[in-house]
């Protein structure tokens, strides 16, 4: 362990740091949606009566704010295949600077969306954040990668996840309504995300450019032994020269699959179902249901304070997502992941319980409150970090662009679904009490 952690030198965790701001904003802006719910939909509500003079029907406000929601994976999908056209062409470092743009330009939109009195430009203002996440979590994983040493990657490699969680209870937290969760400053809850856009700015020119692209693209071999000398904190370093050339002579000679020739060939089919089965799994587990919706979920759970309850969630995320860094490369991939997903399972069948016998019990709230708890533990314990890195573990260099691009898409595609969908399946499961009979529906299916 101090061997370890003598390679941790300043300038390697300042390019951490920084990057992994991009993984905060992502995990912000996946939370921050969730506390203020109510306050937008009455801003929608009053928004639609000045326009057209009458109240706005539950079903179009029940629309607006799901595509409002999910709007954001929508731009999470654009944004994660347009990786490859950034990073090989300006670099990682400056990739992610050009991505704050899209961090301001959505700020901005948000943030004075209750001036312009539009919801338009609120739904905007998602997708094109959503743009930004998608590129970050290619930008992030990637330049963490190609800074850290060998023995070191996998361990700050999961930093991305950390970053996110955080990123979570951050927007958790500002969402409190004696913080920003409030009539008045729900707009700059939203636009938060400009702080955070500043501070990368600020930073990233700090920071060097990956080595690896400064050799295998740009050909700048001298740069990059300056930068890894930089690094590393020591003159040696012919061992990370020479990983990087043998790297690159491997990549001349696998031939770049594309997504086609991916589908195509019988020789990737199993990987690749695996690399689409897991994403799936993460997000039609419902996990972004509970980061979107757990506000909501409280309430009708018969919680006094749901948005503590969902700040609650958020620790139990941020503290299992830690727990996973030491376990993770401890015990099996296969079987965390399975472990993870039937523990969420359990939890949802507790809750769906918990919920049907509220009306009996009134104690049965915090025994919803322990099942989403657990339902969230369970899901950092493998659903939530393994997909993430599991595809680079499948395929090697030449089909794993491609791999990586549509296990991608997967991701974000059921992140919307779930995003859209959840709040359709929770009124139309509503019994005669007006009390959810399983909100944990869309969780199960």
């Amino acid at each position: 362990f101090f061997a370890l952690f003598q390679q941790i030198t300043v300038s390697l965790m300042m390019c951490v740091g920084t990057a992994v701001i991009g993984s905060l904003q992502f995990g912000y802006n996946t939370g921050v949606i969730n506390a203020p719910q109510k306050i937008i939909e009455k801003f929608i509500n009053e928004t639609w009566f000045n326009r057209y003079g009458d109240q706005i029907s539950p079903n179009s406000l029940t629309a607006i704010w799901s595509i409002a929601v999910s709007i954001f994976s929508v731009g999470g999908i654009f944004g994660s295949f347009s990786v490859g056209l950034f990073v090989n062409r300006f670099g990682r470092r400056n990739s992610m600077l050009m991505a704050n743009v899209l961090a301001f330009i959505a700020a901005a939109l948000m943030g004075f969306s209750k001036m312009a009195r539009s919801w338009e430009m609120l739904i905007i203002g998602r997708f094109v954040v959503g743009l930004y996440s998608g590129l970050s979590t290619g930008f992030v994983p990637m330049y963490v990668g190609e800074v850290s040493p060998t023995s070191l990657r996998g361990a700050l490699g999961t930093l991305h996840q950390l970053g996110i969680v955080i990123g979570i209870l951050i927007a958790q937290v500002f969402g409190i309504e004696f913080i920003m969760g409030n009539d008045k400053l729900w707009p700059l809850l939203l636009g938060f995300t400009f702080v955070f856009a500043v501070i990368q700015c600020i930073l990233l020119p700090l920071c060097p450019e990956s080595p690896r692209f400064l050799l295998i693209n740009k050909n700048e071999e001298n740069k990059a032994k300056t930068v890894l000398k930089k690094l590393r904190g020591t003159t040696d370093v012919s061992s990370d020269m020479q990983e990087m050339k043998d790297e690159s002579r491997q990549m001349m000679r696998e031939k770049k699959v594309t997504i086609l020739e991916l589908f195509r060939s019988h020789l990737y089919r199993q990987p690749l179902i695996i690399a689409v089965v897991l994403q799936l799994s993460q997000q039609l587990s419902g996990i972004n249901a509970v980061f979107y919706y757990s506000t909501r979920i409280f309430e009708n759970a018969g919680v006094k304070q749901p948005v503590y309850a969902t700040i609650g969630a958020g620790v139990v995320n941020t503290a299992f997502t830690v727990v996973s860094l030491f376990i993770v490369e401890r015990a099996g991939r296969r079987s965390l992941h399975l472990l993870g997903l039937l523990g969420m399972a359990g939890s949802a069948v507790l809750m769906t319980i918990a919920l049907a016998l509220l009306e009996k019990l009134s104690w049965m709230s915090y025994v919803s409150i322990a099942a989403i708890f657990s339902f969230v533990a369970f899901f950092e314990i493998g659903p939530g970090p393994i997909p993430w890195f599991i595809v680079a573990e499948l395929f090697s260099q030449g089909p794993r662009p491609s791999a990586i691009a549509v296990a991608g898409f997967s991701n974000w595609t059921a992140n919307f679904i779930v995003g859209m969908c959840f709040q359709y399946v929770e009124v139309s499961r509503k019994n005669d009490q007006g009390k959810p009979l399983d909100l944990i529906f869309v969780f199960v299916k």
